[in-house]
C-alpha cells in the first residue's frame, strides 16, 4: 500500500472516479465530501498528498489549502478546477500549492500530477537524509554564530533532535527559542510531521484551553462549530508550547494530564482522543524559582524539563555579533535593493561593546534600521541609534561617549588635525602601510586615505617602517 491521499470534492461522481484510479495505482484513499470537516480528517488520516477541488459551497478549495499548509506546512496539495485561469493558477501557486489540475482532466493527467507530487516528497525526504548523513542539521546553517557557548547549545540539539524526549527551551527574550524548536523538529523522526507554535502569553485561560484541547459546539456562547485543538493539529508532530511560564495554574494542572496521559479531551466534550506529539517548551523566566513562588506546578516543571537547553544571552557570544551583524545586513541587502558593502570599523566597534539586552532580535532591527538610512557604501556609526552608541562600552579601553558618532564630530571640531594623523597612523601601522587593507577597515575609499595622508605631510612607507621595526 503506497501513501494516502485526502480527495475533497462535494460532487460524489467525481470522487469516485479519482479514488477509484488512484486506488488502481495501490495508493489508500480517504474521500471528503465535507470540506467543513477537513481540518478533523487531516489531523486524524495525516495524508502525504491532498486533491481539493476549488469551487465548494461553504469552504473553497483556497481555505483547503490555507489550512493544510497552517497544519503542517510541508503538506503538498493539488487543487482541481474547471475555471483554470492565469490568476487562479498564480493565487494557487502563491498559497503554497504544488499544482493544479483543470477540468476536464484524463486519468493519465491526474496520475502525472500525484506522480510529481510524490517524486517532490521523495526527493525533499532523500536530500534530508544525505545532509544527515553528512552530519550537517536541517536548519542549522541560519543558526549563525562560531562562539564556544553557541557551539554547545548546538551540539547538544544535535544529540537529542532524534529522540521523542519534552524539551526546555530557557533563555533571554530575543535569543532564537524558536528557532532552536524547529531545528529539534526537522531533525526528529516527526519531521514530516506539523510544527505547531503556540503563544501560551497571548490568550487568556479560557481561549487558551479551547485553542489547546478544542471544543465541541455549544461548549460556550461563541462555539457555534466543533473545533479540533492544536494538539490534535500536531498529531504526529511537534508542538511548541512558547512563554509557558505564562500559562495559568489552572490550565498547568489540564497540561500535566494531557502529557501523563497522552490524550485530550476537548471542552464541553465526554471522549478522550488519543494524541501522538512531541513536546518542546520555551520560557524567559527561571521556572525552578516559579514553581518555589508557587507561581508554576511543580509536576509540570519535571514533565517538561526532561532536557534543558539554555540559550546563551548575545553578549555572552564573544565574535558572533559582526557575523549576526554581516548576515542581517545581507538579508536587508535584498529585501530593500541595496547595495550596502559592509560595517565601518567604528560601527562594529559600537556593536561589540553594546550589551544587547535584546539579544539577537535587537541587533535584527538595528541592522535593519542602518541599511535603510546609510547612504555611503558602508554602515557608519551615525546610520545606529543614539542610544546604542551613549551605552556601548568600547573594549579598546574607549568610554562609551568616545564611541559615539556626536563625540567623534566634538573631538574633529575641537583637534581635527591631531585626531586625524593618530588615527591615521594607527590604522595604516595595523596593516603595514596597506592603504587598500586600511580603508576597508575604516570603511572609506581607499583613495580618501591618500589624500589624508598628503593633507597631514604622513608616507605610508614610514608608517609600514615603523610597525616592522616595533616588531
Amino acid at each position: 500500500m503506497k501513501e494516502t491521499i485526502l480527495i475533497v470534492d462535494d460532487e460524489a461522481d467525481m470522487l469516485e472516479n479519482v479514488r477509484r484510479v488512484l486506488e488502481r495505482q495501490g495508493y489508500r484513499c480517504v474521500t471528503l465530501d465535507e470540506p467543513s470537516r477537513f481540518s478533523q480528517v487531516f489531523a486524524e488520516e495525516s495524508p502525504a498528498l491532498v486533491l481539493t477541488d476549488l469551487k465548494m459551497p461553504g469552504k473553497d478549495g483556497l481555505e483547503i489549502l490555507k489550512e493544510a499548509k497552517a497544519a503542517n506546512p510541508d503538506a503538498f496539495v493539488i487543487l482541481i478546477t474547471a475555471f483554470a485561469t492565469v490568476e487562479t493558477a498564480v493565487a494557487a501557486i502563491r498559497e503554497g500549492a504544488l499544482d493544479y489540475l483543470a477540468k476536464p482532466f484524463s486519468n493519465d493527467q491526474l496520475l502525472m500530477a500525484v506522480e510529481k507530487a510524490f517524486r517532490e516528497k521523495r526527493l525533499k525526504e532523500e536530500n534530508l537524509k544525505l545532509r544527515q548523513k553528512l552530519g550537517v542539521l536541517y536548519g542549522m546553517e541560519k543558526i549563525m554564530g562560531t562562539s564556544s557557548p553557541l557551539r554547545r547549545v548546538l551540539e547538544l540539539v544535535r544529540k537529542i533532535a532524534s529522540t521523542d524526549t519534552n524539551i526546555l527551551i530557557t533563555g533571554e527574550s530575543g535569543t532564537g527559542k524558536e528557532m532552536i524548536a524547529r531545528v529539534i523538529h526537522m531533525n526528529s523522526r516527526r519531521k514530516d510531521g506539523p510544527f505547531v507554535p503556540v503563544d501560551c502569553a497571548s490568550l487568556p485561560e479560557n481561549l487558551l484551553e479551547s485553542e489547546l484541547f478544542g471544543h465541541e459546539k455549544g461548549a460556550f456562547t461563541d462555539a457555534l462549530t466543533q473545533r479540533p485543538g492544536l494538539f490534535e493539529y500536531a498529531q504526529g508532530g511537534t508542538i511548541f508550547l512558547d512563554e509557558i511560564g505564562d500559562m495559568p495554574l489552572s490550565l498547568q494542572a489540564k497540561l500535566f494530564r494531557v502529557l501523563q496521559e497522552r490524550q485530550v479531551r476537548r471542552l464541553g466534550g465526554n471522549r478522550m482522543i488519543g494524541v501522538d506529539v512531541r513536546v518542546v517548551s520555551a520560557t524567559n523566566k527561571d521556572l525552578a524559582k516559579e514553581v518555589e513562588s508557587k507561581r508554576f506546578r511543580e509536576e509540570l516543571f519535571f514533565r517538561l524539563n526532561v532536557i534543558n537547553i539554555e540559550l546563551p544571552p548575545l553578549r555572552s557570544r564573544e565574535g558572533d555579533v559582526p557575523l549576526l551583524a554581516r548576515h542581517f545586513l545581507e538579508q536587508f541587502n535584498r529585501s530593500n535593493h541595496k547595495k550596502i558593502r559592509g560595517i565601518a570599523a567604528q560601527a562594529v566597534k559600537i556593536l561589540e561593546g553594546y550589551a544587547w539586552p535584546g539579544n539577537v532580535r535587537e541587533l535584527q532591527n538595528v541592522i535593519e534600521r542602518a541599511v535603510a538610512l546609510a547612504e555611503g557604501d558602508f554602515v557608519q556609526p551615525e546610520d545606529l541609534p543614539a542610544s546604542l552608541c551613549r551605552q556601548a562600552k568600547n573594549r579598546n579601553g574607549e568610554s562609551p561617549s568616545e564611541a559615539s558618532p556626536l563625540a567623534y564630530k566634538e573631538a574633529k571640531n575641537k583637534k581635527l588635525a591631531e585626531f586625524d594623523r593618530d588615527y591615521l597612523r594607527a590604522l595604516l601601522a595595523r596593516h603595514k602601510g596597506n592603504a587598500s587593507r586600511a580603508a576597508e577597515e575604516a570603511g572609506i575609499d581607499r583613495k580618501t586615505i591618500h589624500r589624508m595622508l598628503a593633507k597631514l605631510g604622513l608616507a605610508r612607507e614610514d608608517l609600514a617602517e615603523k610597525q616592522v621595526s616595533r616588531a
